[in-house]
Parts: C-alpha cells; sequence; structure tokens
C-alpha cells in the first residue's frame, strides 16, 4: 500500500487490547485506503460496506459510485486530434522549435 498513515508514523501492529488496529492510508492524490472489511457511515444514515482487504475511498468528490473511488480523480489527458493531412500522410506533427 502506498501513501502515509494517518498518524504520520508507524501504524501499530495490535492496539493496547491485542485487537489488530484499522490501517488507513491517505494519498494526496488518491483516494483513502483502508483495510476491511469496512462500513461507512453516510450523511443520509445509509450504511455502505465492502467485504474487500482493501477499499478504497473517494475523498475528490468526483465519484460515481460513492463512497467508493471510482478513479475519476486522474487526470484524463488526450492526444491533440490530428489534421486530416497529417494522418493521411502519416507524418507526425514537427516539434516546436526553441529560438530564444
Amino acid at each position: 500500500m502506498s501513501g502515509t498513515a494517518l498518524t504520520g508514523g508507524a501504524v501499530p501492529e495490535a492496539a493496547g487490547d491485542g485487537v489488530k488496529a484499522t490501517r488507513v492510508c491517505v494519498d494526496p492524490e488518491g483516494p483513502v485506503l483502508v483495510e476491511g472489511p469496512v462500513e461507512i457511515a453516510m450523511k443520509d444514515g445509509t450504511v455502505a460496506r465492502s467485504d474487500r482487504f482493501v477499499v478504497a475511498v473517494c475523498t475528490c468528490r468526483r465519484t460515481r459510485t460513492p463512497p467508493w473511488c471510482d478513479t475519476s480523480h486522474r487526470r484524463r489527458t488526450r492526444a491533440a486530434p490530428q489534421s486530416e493531412s497529417e494522418s493521411e500522410s502519416g507524418n507526425e506533427p514537427e516539434a516546436p522549435s526553441e529560438d530564444p
């Protein structure tokens, strides 16, 4: 799992009572990763549950499957469309010159 633990350091293997602690990792450019199974109480009172071993919880609010991350936070870039003459000839556009 990549990211930084919420505690700011090492996450203990077990809590004081011998129960294993839940590990939560925060990726500044993505979701919060939580070791599952997980239940999340939603604002409207419903409960979302996942039995997966690691769950990605959305923090960017772009997801179409709240509260779960669907990778909508990733930047999507498209290649510039080619003109018809470039696609027919097979030539790629020239790189811009870097004249001072």
